[in-house]
């Protein structure tokens, strides 16, 4: 079910923005914005306390090679992140034969309700069906996050089950989940 994926060596254009690997120097940048209140709690995870946090994580990223930094065209600053992540239990048994991953995301407050971050996944959901080929994509938020379920909306997924999800920071948590299939592969 889960898909091979290695953004390692890929760069993605958007008009407004770059997709990119994560590098060292994109530290500051991703502080500034995991440190905020509320940005990762929309996410499952808590703000970034020290910038020792951000390394940490920043360092994960680069190593597992499954997430890009969402670069801001006009000023060439790190805004958030795409993540092509496990799909987990959060797939039914009518996905075991098929090929597919789940897009997680997270955007700068700063930068929220532009339209940047629904750009930037329809840009890896392209990447995804056209060059890696996968057969479906899954991506999620909880209940309460509306900004996330509108861009999963402005980028075609469609309902497909509601799940508990434990999150690191504030415990178990109802999810929305959705689904797109590659248009490709429809019969």
């Amino acid at each position: 079910m889960d898909a091979k994926v290695d953004v390692s060596q890929t760069v993605l254009e958007t008009k407004h923005l770059i997709l990119r690997p994560w590098k060292k120097e994109d530290v500051n940048d991703f502080f500034e914005y995991a440190s905020v209140r509320g940005v990762g709690e929309m996410a499952g995870w808590s703000h970034h306390e020290t910038i020792s946090e951000s390394e940490a994580i920043l360092r994960m990223f680069i190593e597992h090679k499954k997430t890009f930094a969402v670069v801001l065209k006009a000023n060439q600053k790190v805004i958030g992140s795409v993540g092509i992540e496990s799909v987990k239990d959060h797939a039914g048994e009518e996905l075991n034969d098929l090929k597919g991953r789940e897009i997680g995301y997270v955007l700068s407050k700063d930068y929220w309700g532009r339209g940047l971050m629904a750009e930037a996944v329809r840009r890896v959901i392209d990447w995804c069906f056209h060059e890696l080929n996968y057969d479906f994509l899954l991506c999620g938020n909880f209940v309460e996050n509306r900004q996330s379920a509108r861009v999963q909306q402005k980028a075609g997924f469609q309902p497909y089950r509601q799940i508990e999800y434990t999150t690191s920071s504030q415990g178990i948590k109802k999810s929305e989940m959705r689904i797109l299939m590659n248009p490709k592969k429809e019969k």
